[in-house]
């Protein structure tokens, strides 16, 4: 029986869009064929989110054909069917020989079809920064006649303006984002296993809200005392007692496209110190979204908060947040002073106030939200407090 396809997250015309947009940049750079392995770019421009960029595969995009050619190991095939937008004609599976394979791989089953049909010479494209130096190589020797050009970062840039269909995907992950906070509000007790508590908000993160589920499990980082001052660990064996405070910071996902969240949490009374440096970082968020509008820089933002929170007598060391989208983190724009990255309509950011300023003592604090044409709208309908237990 075949595979049929599956929801499509958008329709046929917006992906053709994205399309347009690259090959704009293909043509400008002389490049007629490119050859897209980073994952969330492939995710982009054809909707497929299966976990199976771990080994080689790549979206062709030619500018003789209005769809591109996926070749993928030959067992996701049918994922790719399912959920991309093209011609299940054009996904093309390549057999398991080629894994584990030390002489070939699935790159060669990319230039074969390359040779296959006329596209291995001229101008190609490559996300080369991303690739293996090796798989660089083989590319350039078994296509003698093609001049490789590197693409990388193109399209992640382009992902930087959201279109109103994605910022529609992202307002869905950001409800199911806040479901989270709220169901972590009614689990988070002293006795209960720090493990518990993340098993019922990641199960509220994949049921979803209103109708709309979660499709994939993004980074969720609990982070309780004593490692409330990590940026990045996961739950432990502990159990949370009188006196633990639990930073939260984890993302929601639709369809590939992630909104990320943080609250500070404490069960019991808040020190001083804690209450002083929650009520600069809000003041230093406020600040900082009221900077935001057209035109003004991402560095902007950063100075208007550090600006901020220095009045309350703390500074922080890390960025103050980054461009978000498929996969939680675009690696464009920083929200960091000197970043010279011009803000415009339908950008979204992470704007991660999380703050780790002792061994012993960190807070987190952070909203998704998107540019608009007169300031910044946040996704997000939490209050920022800090959830008492």
């Amino acid at each position: 029986m075949a595979m049929p396809k599956g929801p499509q997250a958008f329709p046929r015309s917006e992906y053709l869009r994205r399309l347009s947009v690259v090959k704009a940049e293909m043509e400008r750079r002389e490049i007629g064929v490119l050859i897209v392995t980073v994952s969330p770019n492939i995710t982009y421009l054809t909707g497929y989110t299966a976990r199976s960029g771990y080994v080689p595969q790549g979206l062709i995009v030619s500018l003789k054909n209005e769809e591109p050619t996926f070749v993928v190991r030959r067992c996701d095939a049918p994922s790719a069917i399912y959920e991309m937008f093209i011609d299940r004609n054009r996904i093309i599976g390549y057999p398991e020989t080629l894994i584990g394979n030390p002489e070939m791989d699935g790159f060669d089953a990319v230039i074969d079809f390359l040779h296959d049909n006329g596209l291995a010479s001229g101008g190609v494209g490559l996300e080369t920064k991303f690739l293996a130096q090796q798989s660089v190589e083989k590319f350039k020797i078994r296509m003698p006649q093609a001049t490789i050009r590197d693409f990388s970062g193109c399209i992640t840039w382009t992902r930087l303006i959201k279109s109103d269909l994605e910022i529609v995907v992202m307002k869905e992950a950001a409800a199911i984002a806040d479901a989270g906070i709220l169901r972590a509000k009614e689990v988070i007790r002293p006795g209960v296993r720090e493990a518990d508590a993340a098993a019922e908000i990641i199960a509220t993160l994949v049921r979803g809200v209103n109708g709309k589920p979660g499709t994939d499990v993004s980074d969720f980082h609990l982070c309780a005392s004593p490692l409330s001052a990590t940026p990045h660990t996961r739950w432990s064996e502990d159990v949370l007692h009188q006196g633990s405070q639990v930073n939260f910071e984890f993302g929601a996902v639709r369809y590939g496209y992630v909104s990320a969240l943080s609250r500070t949490f404490m069960i019991g009374k808040p020190s001083e110190r804690l209450r002083r440096v929650h009520e600069g970082e809000v003041a230093g968020m406020e600040a900082a979204l009221a900077a935001v509008r057209p035109g003004v820089t991402c560095g902007d933002i950063a100075t208007a908060f550090n600006t901020t929170i220095k009045k309350h007598g703390f500074e922080k060391e890390t960025r103050c947040g980054y461009s978000i989208g498929i996969d939680w983190l675009e690696p464009t724009a920083s929200i960091k002073e000197g970043d010279p990255t011009v803000l415009q309509p339908n950008m979204t950011f992470h704007l991660l106030l999380n703050n780790w300023i002792d061994e012993d003592f960190g807070y987190a604090l952070s909203e998704t939200f998107r540019v608009t044409e007169t300031g910044a709208e946040v996704f997000t309908t939490l209050p920022r407090e800090i959830f008492v237990m």
